[in-house]
């Protein structure tokens, strides 16, 4: 078998909750062993989330940046200015990868950007396939797309089997 020439990557995907719990517990395992991670977030923008505030207390280790309009918007009320915000994301996902080098780059919600048509999939795969060997890429978001897939090295996807008719986020578990 062939010496893989980039990072690997590891998708998280579905319909149940966790995908981007599941990318912030690598961040924070790699963070414990002393690598940089970053953490580019698209089609967010709520900056009161545990994994934006926590920035502060370990920044030496771990950056978080959002590409996201104001608000909820709703998949079906995206426009250019959406588009714009997630291209604005991947290009800086490009220049941080060479420019800080981190160990994990996360991906938060880039399938999900991906199926609204917000970036180019064949422009993201591109971007995967040269990352350098010292950068793993994380990528969360429901309905990945097939070419996504068979650049990744992991998927897992999660399942929501059960949650409570009425869900009440609550502060540190689901933000």
């Amino acid at each position: 078998m062939a010496e893989k020439k980039h990072g690997m990557v590891y998708v998280y995907t579905g319909t149940g909750a966790g995908k981007t719990t599941n990318a912030l517990g690598i961040a924070m395992r790699c963070v414990g062993h002393g690598y940089k991670v970053i953490i580019i977030q698209f089609m967010k923008w709520w900056k009161k989330t545990g994994e934006y505030k926590i920035r502060d207390k370990i920044k030496s280790h771990y950056e978080i940046y959002q590409f996201g309009r104001r608000g909820w918007v709703g998949l079906d009320k995206l426009d250019e200015r959406d588009k714009a915000k997630a291209q604005e994301g991947l290009e800086f996902a490009k220049k941080v990868v060479k420019e800080k080098r981190p160990r994990v780059l996360v991906l938060d919600e880039i399938n999900l950007a991906l199926y609204c048509k917000l970036l180019d999939v064949d422009e993201v795969v591109e971007f995967l396939k040269d990352l350098p060997v010292y950068t793993d890429a994380v990528l969360t978001g429901r309905y990945v797309p097939k070419k996504i897939k068979e650049v990744a090295d992991f998927i897992n996807e999660i399942k929501d089997i059960k949650h409570p008719k009425k869900l009440v986020a609550r502060k540190g578990i689901q933000y």
